[in-house]
């Protein structure tokens, strides 16, 4: 390769030299030309041989050590890095074989393909987050003091920030101070960080069913036992509520109240007030997750507005309509679990993501992200009317009207396993979200979570038709194409 002339246009296309130069080596690479361990030529040798610079290869090489292509070693040269094994078709693609658990509909949506449809994940497309708004931060980010861009942030967290969620807290009802707030990297953090502060493997914490699957994923990460209630359109089943804090003594309590996940089901001002009494009497705490709280137009009933932060954690992140790639969540919590919660985040993140929270901050400080957030309410509000009616074409029937939020819960027509449909629709690119993903108590096997804004391609009615009608089979096959 050091004395031949190579014509990089019929090997690397278009591209810029340094591009077309990075081709050139790693064609010779998958062609074996240069096999693992072998000396790539000089750096002088490599330009003649290309008629380019040296600096273009330099440059070249640089990104190929950067890139785990080839290894850099001082004084000798540069070397071809051993490859690892080529990954095996059988690998490639949905695991259809997998168990229906909390883990489910988290794997198939992220590990899903380009190609694939997503109905059943819990996030916005690309396309309906505030990109514009997004890339104006990045831009007035590039030019931050250089601590903003590379230094650890404070323990609570970015001190504008913490302000700003406040003030946006307040709006709800509830009064939290900034020295009440602190940073996170994600609501899931949130939850892990108050699971390691507030119970013990073997505790008994409650949620609803359905609930939130990750709930239960990050639950059993802690050991705890789980227990469930029955959700209602209202709430939690406030008898039930009440049978298991008398019978099982939970410590903790999770749930969703503005926009429950994964039914869009909203808390009424009664079963609160009745949920907070209970939890007074029986030193339950609680947990509110008001992840999806911009998604509302008026603001439901919160349990931290009407505790005031005494039994309520409050928490909540930005992922679901401000980026789910720039990743920040906070905690607002009574003034003296404050400390505790810093140093179990000191211990498991250290300083937290800074880069992040100046992100956040700066798309929430602009004027566009209010006139985002009304058009994405007013895009969901059709989504839901749209999807819904052509769900109900195909025999499923929301369990409620949702208010606000991407969620519709659906039930199946009597005698269909959501499990055989979402299996039968992940074969064909679809992730779907079955029921008992969401379910403890496994009681939610006829119906699936839609959401509203991943199911604008007509694939997925398409699919979802011909599922059910593998479903419905008596062998259930799989291995029918929808048409």
């Amino acid at each position: 390769m050091a004395t031949e002339t190579i014509r990089m246009d019929r090997i690397a296309g278009d591209g810029t030299l340094t591009a077309q130069v990075m081709a050139v080596i790693r064609q010779r690479v998958a062609n074996r030309s240069l096999t693992a361990g072998a000396k790539l030529p000089s750096i002088r040798a490599l330009a003649a041989s290309l008629r380019v610079s040296t600096s273009t290869v330099v440059e070249a090489y640089e990104r190929l050590v950067g890139e785990g292509l080839i290894q850099s070693r001082p004084g000798s040269g540069f070397y071809v890095a051993s490859q690892t094994a080529p990954l095996a078709l059988s690998e490639i693609g949905p695991k259809l074989d997998r168990e229906i658990d909390p883990f489910w509909v988290s794997r198939q949506s992220l590990d899903a393909g380009d190609g694939d449809l997503k109905p059943g994940c819990g996030w916005l497309p690309p396309a309906w987050f505030p990109e514009d708004g997004l890339r104006r931060a990045l831009r007035s980010l590039s030019r931050a003091d250089s601590a903003a861009l590379s230094d650890y942030g404070t323990p609570l967290g970015l001190a504008p920030l913490r302000q700003l969620i406040g003030r946006r807290l307040a709006e709800k009802g509830v009064e939290a101070p900034p020295d009440q707030i602190l940073l996170t990297d994600s609501g899931t953090q949130s939850i892990d960080l108050l699971c390691r502060f507030l119970v013990e493997p073997g505790d008994v914490v409650l949620v609803d069913d359905p609930c939130y699957f990750n709930f239960q994923a990050l639950l059993k990460a802690h050991r705890v036992v789980i227990v469930s209630v029955p959700y209602t359109p209202n709430g939690p089943d406030i008898e039930a509520f009440a049978q298991v804090c008398a019978e099982r003594r939970p410590r903790l309590y999770i749930t969703n109240s503005a926009i429950h996940n994964p039914t869009g089901a909203t808390l009424s001002p009664v079963i609160a007030h009745r949920v907070l009494k209970l939890a007074e009497q029986f030193a339950l705490t609680i947990i509110e997750d008001d992840i999806f709280a911009d998604f509302e137009a008026l603001p439901a009933p919160r349990l931290a507005a009407f505790d005031g932060l005494e039994r309520v954690i409050q928490i909540g992140s930005f992922s679901k309509t401000l980026s789910a790639s720039a990743r920040c969540g906070f905690i607002a919590t009574r003034p003296d679990w404050i400390e505790g919660l810093i140093d179990l985040k000191i211990a498991t993140t250290f300083g937290g993501g800074r880069l992040n929270a100046e992100l956040t901050l700066a798309v929430l400080r602009d004027g566009g992200y209010r006139k985002h957030l009304e058009a994405l309410r007013l895009r969901l509000s059709r989504a839901r009317l749209e999807v819904g009616a052509k769900l109900r074409t195909l025999g499923l029937v929301p369990w409620i009207e949702p208010q606000a939020g991407m969620f519709l819960w659906c039930r199946l027509p009597e005698g269909i396993d959501a499990a055989d449909v979402a299996r039968a629709a992940l074969g064909h690119g679809i992730v779907l979200a079955p029921g008992n993903a969401f379910s403890v108590a496994q009681s939610a096997g006829n119906y699936l979570r839609f959401n509203v804004s991943q199911c604008q391609d007509e694939r997925v009615f398409t699919v979802l038709e011909a599922a059910i009608g593998m479903a419905a089979r008596p062998d259930k096959a799989r291995s029918a194409s929808p048409s």
